[in-house]
């Protein structure tokens, strides 16, 4: 950045208000931040932490009519949930708002009528599936059928459960309203769309700005998305909730605006609130338009796109022609890999998870916290595992750190009267094996540069250091022959506590907390950095002086994790993975007879011919389709196949192949498909191609 940093704005993505957050947006998203955030405020930064639910879109509209309540009771029911959830893991939110609220509401409809008043989006007429019997247009989840790429006939109007691959409804074969199970009509529709394109310039050279401070994956993921050219992108829907377009015009009834647009201004209208909240309505300006000010937003990687591109173009079009209100842009994106769970990726739609709420019910949030810091998913996928889990709360929370301080304190009250025996010089506190300087440097680089298993780690490392120092020195043996050189071993164990706390509130605060009590220190960390006071170098010297009191009472900071306290879990995943399975061979068996009985003469159209892959590509933008150039006798015909997460296109290249040759052409994702090549499903999802094998048969019909 070009000017220094005075204050920072830290953003979370909006958990959607249609069930509870789990483990997976918690490692992804929400304890990053919070680490980053805690971390910030103990050097004494000027940063607030901005969140919020995001509770528009079609899935809460769709859990409503299910149970016959409102749009408005869903988003109640899981904001409030979700807000009691991260509370109780200590996620430190400065403000925590709604995208249904009144203020915000009134901000994205100042955003979009100053886009319309330059000019700037764009108005299309389209086809669009109407349900006839309900009386209304269907969004893409209003919409079910056949999946043309794998034949699933449960395939939602945007994506295809069973193969992953991206869809609009008017690709679905056989489509069928979920309101009313009819088969629905394709009317004409308009709808704004906004010109990503017009921006992509712009866009390139913000992106190329922040190529060597931005995470790969953000950098590569975000370019992918330049190079195929960005598109017009629709920003209204056909629904009744949300937020409805602010035109006095025809064609704005019964349209509200899209949520990926709506959600991503929450930032603004939160920031707003709380700057309200704080008796200073304008305070939110010093945070989103001071060139001085830096924004960061904390994301899952399948958000990119949304913070590098799409909301970035949104602040462009406001800041266009703008001397003044102009909107900064954020300065990172520290976007994560996924967290799975026991190995598979967490799903809500199995309901194979283990949700936020549910778990602090039975286990303390700093042991969950210390876990996730540890398996941090920062470059590629981890895994949330019970048996982990109960390892590091047992071997590095309770044995290494909670049974350093609980020894290190009791000690001082049974043998020096609960004061710190020993007034500890700088020189002392080099001589413990930690230099001093140089975990400082590694700690501040690690928080700044959003590696958080790595300072967790250095955290634990000190523990270890302090551990050993302590035994090595063996106080209660050396008391009874040496009184002063046992207490200058523990003056300098209680130092090492104090830093100890310092080096890993960030991760665990209520530990850090509950250390400090123990010190007998008074006052918050939080109400020690609330004025701006910077904690965070107290690791260079010792900060307990001489006949400094401790508190009476020392606690077991962490109790340990039995096997019979997890076993309920692991019993839980066995009962999920049966389930699952039984629900997939059922699913599978349930497509084996869903299918209408068709004639003999029916099966006669049918033209099977064996094709050679001549070349494969991967299609843009659809991670499961693969591009096949396959030769049929003298044709060459051009095949889209969900392959791609079973084979690679080398693979592909010089297979025989099962083509049905007659099916009439498709365009999806943007590509012609001439047909479509028979696989069937094996193990876990596993495709397995249909291969004829024989000589001289390219083209041959399968009799």
């Amino acid at each position: 950045m070009m000017h220094p940093v005075k204050r920072t704005l830290v953003t979370t993505a909006l958990p959607y208000a249609n069930g509870p957050v789990h483990l997976g947006h918690l490692a992804g998203v929400y304890l990053p931040a919070d680490i980053y955030v805690r971390y910030k405020r103990l050097k004494g930064e000027d940063i607030i932490h901005i969140g919020g639910s995001d509770e528009h879109g079609v899935p809460i509209t769709i859990t409503a009519e299910k149970e016959g309540i409102s749009p408005q009771d869903v988003v109640d029911r899981y904001h409030r949930m979700n807000l009691d959830a991260f509370g109780k893991c200590g996620i430190s939110f400065d403000y925590y708002g709604r995208t249904s609220s009144p203020g915000h509401h009134e901000t994205a409809k100042e955003f979009f009528l100053e886009i319309e008043k330059k000019g700037i989006f764009l108005r299309k007429t389209e086809k669009q599936f109407f349900d006839v019997e309900a009386g209304r247009f269907l969004s893409d989840r209003y919409v079910t059928g056949t999946c043309p790429i794998c034949g699933n006939t449960e395939a939602n109007g945007d994506q295809c459960e069973q193969c992953g691959t991206h869809l609009s409804p008017t690709e679905l074969l056989n489509p069928k309203s979920k309101l009313s199970n009819a088969t629905p009509e394709l009317r004409e529709t308009m709808h704004w769309y906004f010109p990503l394109g017009k921006f992509q310039e712009a866009l390139e050279a913000y992106v190329a700005s922040h190529e060597h401070d931005w995470r790969p994956n953000v950098v590569n993921y975000t370019r992918t998305w330049l190079k195929q050219g960005l598109n017009d992108r629709a920003i209204t829907r056909d629904l009744s909730w949300g937020i409805q377009v602010p035109l006095d015009d025809p064609e704005a009834l019964g349209k509200v605006l899209y949520v990926w647009f709506d959600a991503v201004l929450g930032y603004i209208s939160f920031t707003r609130q709380w700057a309200e909240a704080a008796g200073n309505a304008s305070l939110w300006k010093a945070y989103w338009q001071d060139p001085s000010s830096r924004i960061v937003h904390f994301i899952g990687k399948d958000n990119v796109v949304f913070h590098t591109l799409m909301f970035p173009a949104i602040l462009m079009a406001w800041n266009e022609g703008r001397q003044s209100g102009v909107y900064n842009l954020a300065d990172n994106v520290p976007a994560s890999e996924f967290m799975n769970f026991e190995g598979r990726k967490f799903s809500k739609s199995r309901n194979y998870a283990v949700y936020l709420g549910e778990f602090l019910e039975k286990f303390p949030a700093d042991t969950l916290r210390y876990s996730i810091a540890m398996n941090y998913p920062e470059n590629k996928d981890t895994d949330f595992s019970w048996q982990d889990f109960q390892n590091r709360t047992n071997g590095e929370l309770a044995d290494t750190l909670g049974n350093f301080i609980k020894r290190s304190v009791d000690f001082t009250n049974s043998r020096f009267e609960g004061k710190v025996p020993h007034a500890c010089s700088d020189e002392e506190w080099n001589t413990l094996g930690i230099d001093w300087h140089e975990t400082l440097e590694k700690l501040d680089r690690a928080f700044e540069e959003f590696h958080f298993r790595e300072a967790a780690s250095l955290g634990m490392d000190i523990a270890r250091a302090a551990n050993r120092f302590l035994t090595e020195s063996e106080p209660w043996k050396v008391i009874k022959t040496d009184r002063a050189a046992a207490a200058k071993t523990m003056a300098l164990s209680l130092n090492l506590c104090h830093a100890l706390a310092l080096a890993l509130y960030p991760v665990i605060p209520e530990t850090a907390g509950r250390i400090r009590s123990m010190l007998g220190l008074g006052g918050s960390i939080e109400e020690r950095v609330a004025g701006g006071v910077s904690l965070f170098s107290g690791l260079l010297s010792p900060q307990l002086e001489l006949g400094h009191r401790l508190r009476e009472q020392s606690e077991i900071l962490f109790t340990k994790i039995e096997d019979a306290d997890i076993e309920p879990e692991l019993k839980k995943i066995e009962h999920l993975l049966a389930e699952t399975e039984r629900r997939e061979a059922g699913a599978a068996a349930e497509r084996l007879t869903i299918k209408p009985e068709i004639s003999f003469d029916d099966f006669q159209k049918v033209d099977l011919r064996a094709a050679t892959v001549l070349s494969a590509e991967k299609v843009k933008k659809a991670g499961k389709l693969l591009k096949l150039q396959l030769k049929v006798g003298p044709e060459t015909r051009q095949v889209l196949a969900g392959v791609a997460e079973h084979y690679t296109p080398e693979e592909m290249v010089g297979k025989q192949v099962v083509l049905v040759a007659n099916l009439a052409e498709r365009t999806i994702r943007g590509e012609i498909s001439q047909g479509m090549i028979l696989a069937m499903e094996g193990q876990e999802g596993r495709l397995f191609l249909l291969e004829p094998s024989g000589s001289e048969i390219n083209g041959k019909q399968i009799q």
